[in-house]
C-alpha cells in the first residue's frame, strides 16, 4: 500500500514539472523575424557581398593574366633593339600583350626622341595601366567600411524598436519576448562584420597582386632606359 502511494505521488510530480523544451536558432528564422528594417538591413548587405565577391574575382583574374611574364622577354627586346629590328620589337610586344609589354612598346615607339621624354612616355603609360589594373577595386575598399556600419545600424534600429516596445508596455513586457527581440536585432551587426571581413581580405589580396606588376613594370621600365643608354 506504501509503494502505490509513493509511485501516485511521484507520477503527480511529473506531470507538475513543467516541459523543458531546448531553443535552437535558424539563421533563416532571425532573419524573418527581424522584422521590414531587419530584412531591408541583411538584403542590403548579402548585395554587398555579392558586389564584393564579383569584383573580386573578376580582378583577380583580370590581374593573374595580366601578371604573366616571359623571363626571356627583355633579352629578346635587347637583341631586336641593338640590331634596328624596332618593327619586330613591336611585334614581339603585341605578342605578349601584358603591361609589361606594352610599356615596352610605348617606350619603343618613342625612339630616336631624348631620354627624358621616352621616360615621361613610359610614366604615363605606367600611370595608365596601373589605373586598369585598380579598376573597380576601390569597390571592395568602400564595402569593407560600409558593410560594417550598415549592419550596426541594423542592430540599433533594432534595439530601439525593442526598448520602444518595453517603455510602451509599462515594463511589463515579456522578458523572452524582448530578448529574442535583441539577438535577432544583433544578426545584422554579424552579417555585416561577416561581409566586411570578407571585403577587407579580398581588398588587400589584391593590393599584394597589384603591387607585385607594379614592380614588374618598374624594373623593366628601369632595364629599357639602361638599354637605351648603352654605347653603340
Amino acid at each position: 500500500m506504501l509503494n502505490f502511494f509513493i509511485q501516485d505521488g511521484a507520477d503527480a510530480v511529473e506531470q507538475l514539472e513543467p516541459e523543458v523544451t531546448e531553443k535552437t536558432l535558424s539563421i533563416i528564422d532571425l532573419i524573418i523575424n527581424g522584422g521590414t528594417g531587419g530584412m531591408i538591413i541583411i538584403g542590403t548587405l548579402a548585395v554587398l557581398l555579392f558586389v564584393a565577391l564579383y569584383v573580386y574575382f573578376e580582378r583577380l583574374f583580370a590581374i593573374k593574366a595580366a601578371s604573366k611574364y616571359d623571363a626571356n622577354f627583355m633579352n629578346q627586346i635587347r637583341d631586336n633593339v641593338s640590331g634596328g629590328n624596332l618593327q619586330g620589337a613591336k611585334v614581339l610586344c603585341a605578342q605578349q600583350n601584358s603591361p609589361v609589354s606594352r610599356l615596352t612598346e610605348k617606350g619603343i615607339s618613342r625612339i630616336g626622341s631624348p631620354l627624358e621624354d621616352i621616360n615621361t612616355a613610359i610614366e604615363n603609360a605606367g600611370r595608365l595601366e596601373v589605373y586598369k589594373l585598380e579598376k573597380n577595386v576601390s569597390v571592395l575598399a568602400t564595402i569593407a567600411g560600409a558593410a560594417p556600419m550598415i549592419g550596426f545600424l541594423g542592430t540599433v534600429i533594432g534595439m530601439v524598436l525593442a526598448f520602444h516596445t518595453l517603455a510602451t508596455s509599462s515594463g511589463q513586457a515579456e522578458m523572452g519576448l524582448l530578448a529574442e527581440g535583441i539577438y535577432t536585432a544583433m544578426t545584422t551587426t554579424v552579417a555585416g562584420l561577416i561581409v566586411g571581413i570578407i571585403a577587407y581580405i579580398g581588398y588587400n589580396h589584391l593590393v599584394v597582386k597589384t603591387d607585385k606588376i607594379v614592380h614588374q613594370m618598374e624594373a623593366t621600365a628601369v632595364d629599357f632606359l639602361d638599354l637605351l643608354n648603352e654605347p653603340a
